[in-house]
């Protein structure tokens, strides 16, 4: 007997309730800032000061989730209107057409089956490591997912070859202009830098990472019952490949379909690209499918609104998301709990204290899941305490970016993990419960690499 599993939508309200009741408890303090590296939030190390205690009330709470939406606006819009474009290539069948052609010609392959999983799992990964993939693993996962049913594997395998590939590519990501690059100006460090430890450090993570997926998924396929989760009502509207004839047309699609996932990095590194210039890709290529397909306009219409439909619950998620957010903020107490999980590392060894600056990071990651957001916030204060207590900065950097990298995998105020989950209808603790070892291989691997560049 399966008992009910909390919907994300609860779980993430009562993360938002306990934060509201947080802001009665701890402290409120804060950080001066400063603008510099053309960000305004780059906090002054040794700056931190108690401020007037700013409690957040019920009220505050009702109007959080509206702050929500408009802090996490850009996710909302590119996951609603990704997720719209992205129907309308699915109704062209040319994503169906183009599956269905690999599945067959690896279905009595077990080597092609497999070699063809592991190159998938190798460009996400090294997606992850170069730009810092992130916020499309919530358009990828609209194609693996099916993907991976059709092959005899469940959601969770689906999720993992864009999601978890992705993310631990970018938390050893050496190019990623945003979290990395933002770490190493903060800390006075050339970008990029330290090439060569992060190429060491990413094969190995994901070596480890495409194995684990891989042994699970020949679980699943073997006996279906293995999967984390059998017995549980679909709670996904993505359905199984459609066996449907290749044609010219939708072979035109396809090649559409890679020239766009083929321009984003080179977009996202040498162009600048946010997740709007991202969307309007995808926003472009979904269009162009349908006009190749000659698809009439109300019917056109329908699949778009009908694929932003599908990811409504995932868009109020990342809005509930970032209202946890939002009433830390309000409430002044990241500041305070940022200043208290600093302050107790100085007097550590070198190889002790640099992996609990590691396991610092990993914590100040469930109140600031940005990447970027993260290194204004926190290397500030962590590049001049590593100089005091006898680290390198670049260690202090890859303490930083493994740590957020790893973590923001498995927290429930990431509205790219819950996000994701959400439109695989995956319950957050059934996720945890996958990922859990992995995580703790992921944990270990970084300590001793840290422990070894110190």
């Amino acid at each position: 007997m399966i008992k009910k599993i909390p919907d994300a939508v609860v779980i993430v309200f009562s993360i938002l309730v306990i934060m509201t009741i947080l802001t009665w408890i701890v402290p409120a303090g804060s950080f001066d800032r400063i603008e510099k590296f053309g960000r305004k939030d780059i906090v002054v190390a040794g700056s931190y000061h108690s401020v007037e205690q700013s409690p957040q009330s019920a009220w505050d709470l009702l109007r959080a989730p509206f702050k929500g939406f408009i802090d996490a606006g850009k996710i909302i819009a590119f996951v609603l209107l990704v997720g719209g474009a992205f129907a309308l290539v699915m109704a062209t069948g040319a994503i169906d057409a183009a599956l269905m052609r690999l599945i067959s010609l690896t279905r009595s392959r077990r080597k092609s089956r497999s070699l063809m999983l592991i190159l998938l799992m190798l460009l996400f990964s090294m997606c992850g490591f170069t730009f810092g993939m992130s916020e499309e693993s919530l358009v990828f996962v609209l194609f693996t997912i099916p993907m991976a049913r059709t092959m005899g594997y469940d959601v969770i395998t689906g999720v993992a070859i864009p999601f978890v590939t992705s993310g631990v590519g970018g938390a050893a990501a050496a190019y990623n202009p945003f979290s990395v690059g933002v770490a190493l100006e903060i800390s006075g460090l050339p970008f990029p830098t330290g090439e060569l430890e992060r190429f060491i450090i990413w094969g190995i993570l994901t070596a480890v990472t495409i194995t684990f997926i891989l042994m699970y998924a020949r679980r699943v396929e073997k006996n279906p019952q293995k999967s984390l989760l059998a017995g549980l009502p679909e709670l996904t509207h993505l359905s199984s490949v459609k066996e449907v004839p290749f044609t010219k047309q939708r072979m035109l699609v396809i090649i559409i379909f890679l020239a766009t996932l083929a321009i984003i990095p080179f977009g996202a590194s040498l162009w600048d690209w946010d997740i709007i210039e991202v969307g309007a890709a995808f926003l472009g290529m979904g269009l162009v499918s349908t006009l190749l397909m000659r698809t009439p306009a109300n019917t056109l219409v329908k699949h778009f609104t009908d694929g932003a439909t599908g990811m409504l619950t995932a868009a109020i998620v990342i809005c509930l998301s970032r209202s946890v957010l939002v009433v830390a903020r309000d409430g002044q107490i990241i500041d305070t709990i940022l200043f208290h999980l600093s302050s107790g590392i100085s007097a550590l060894p070198k190889e002790i204290s640099v992996n609990v600056m590691f396991i610092v990071q990993g914590l100040i990651n469930f109140f600031i899941p940005s990447g970027s957001g993260q290194a204004a916030i926190t290397m500030p204060v962590m590049a001049p305490l590593a100089d005091l207590i006898g680290l390198t900065r670049e260690s202090a950097v890859l303490a930083f970016q493994l740590a957020a990298g790893f973590f923001d995998l498995i927290i429930p105020t990431s509205g790219v993990t819950m996000g994701v989950l959400a439109i695989a209808g995956i319950p957050f603790n059934l996720w945890l419960k996958w990922i859990w070892k992995l995580m703790l291989l992921w944990v270990i691997i970084a300590m001793v690499f840290l422990a070894v560049m110190v």
